[in-house]
């Protein structure tokens, strides 16, 4: 469900001014690919021209591609278009450590190869893949699964070799029907740089007062507009009002706590910010389309083993 914030599968995001990111790559090398581990992806809200595969072997946080935030998960796998804007944010909680952050990222241009080579027949289905990487693609299924085993190769790998693993995982992609959109159809990125610091400002924080009551006069004040200024600022950027975004990063909040049997629903609707229980249902319900209750439910038959026999 693309754009909407479905907590086990899609989510919120953020149409927010990005920043332009640089890529680094060696003179040896046409695509850069990296091994990410630490505490944190160690970026922001960002954009670049380079397509990008992002494969997630470890993380506790949300993915925001475009207009949509998703609960990361291990085997997380999203192709996404040039200058699509997006980060992957890990969560890092007060009460227990979080476990430490492990992905694999690469990113490479649409003349991969040399314009020419990308002209080539054979390519034509790839070509495809990038114009609909436009709004990102999340992989599913089977081809998840072989693709995640590619990637994790494509590391230790070096030369032609590298590049051909590379071009036959984006051919594999390419043929594959297990693709989904991320972002709306209706997305648009705003990728100009005026306003940026201003917005990065209000994100964060969104992002560090989340289980506390959030007053718009205090954003406002922070991107130093009115309030009814900035109501207007945040809805063009975002596409949401300031209520249905932070709500719904609430709720993706909710989503990873809820996991944790010995959690109480109360608690965690309290630990995210809702002021009551009732709120917290009703909040839940309007994004996820079940109660907090019924979701652990969910997850919990999705974790049980498979009937012996």
């Amino acid at each position: 469900m693309p754009g909407s914030s479905v907590c086990a599968g899609a989510g919120y995001t953020g149409g927010v001014k990005p920043v332009y990111e640089m890529t680094p790559r060696r003179a040896d090398e046409s695509f850069h690919c990296e091994v990410v581990r630490g505490a944190s992806y160690n970026a922001t809200w960002h954009f670049h021209p380079e397509l990008q595969i992002t494969l997630v072997l470890q993380s506790r946080g949300y993915r925001l591609v475009g207009d949509n935030i998703t609960p990361l998960k291990p085997g997380d796998l999203v192709l996404v278009g040039g200058n699509l804007p997006h980060v992957w944010h890990q969560d890092r909680p007060r009460r227990r450590p979080a476990p430490e952050v492990h992905a694999i990222v690469v990113r490479f241009r649409e003349d991969l190869g040399g314009a020419a080579f990308m002209q080539l027949p054979e390519l034509a289905p790839v070509r495809r893949l990038f114009h609909r990487a436009a709004r990102g693609l999340e992989i599913t299924g089977r081809t998840r699964m072989e693709a995640a085993a590619r990637l994790q190769r494509l590391p230790h790998l070096t030369g032609l070799a590298r590049l051909v693993e590379l071009l036959a995982i984006l051919d594999q992609l390419a043929r594959s029907r297990e693709l989904k959109p991320v972002a709306s159809v209706g997305f648009v990125p705003r990728l100009s740089t005026d306003d940026q610091e201003r917005m990065q400002r209000v994100i964060a924080y969104i992002h560090a007062r989340l289980e506390t009551s959030i007053d718009r006069a205090a954003v406002a004040r922070v991107a130093s507009l009115s309030a009814g200024a900035f109501s207007r600022f945040f809805k063009r950027r975002t596409g949401k009002t300031l209520p249905e975004y932070v709500n719904e990063l609430r709720v993706g909040r909710a989503c990873q706590l809820l996991a944790n049997e010995r959690a109480k629903v109360m608690d965690i609707g309290l630990q995210c910010g809702f002021g009551s229980l009732a709120n917290f249902n009703r909040r839940f319900r309007e994004i996820t389309r079940m109660s907090p209750r019924d979701y652990r439910r969910q997850l919990r038959r999705s974790a049980a083993p498979p009937d012996a026999g």
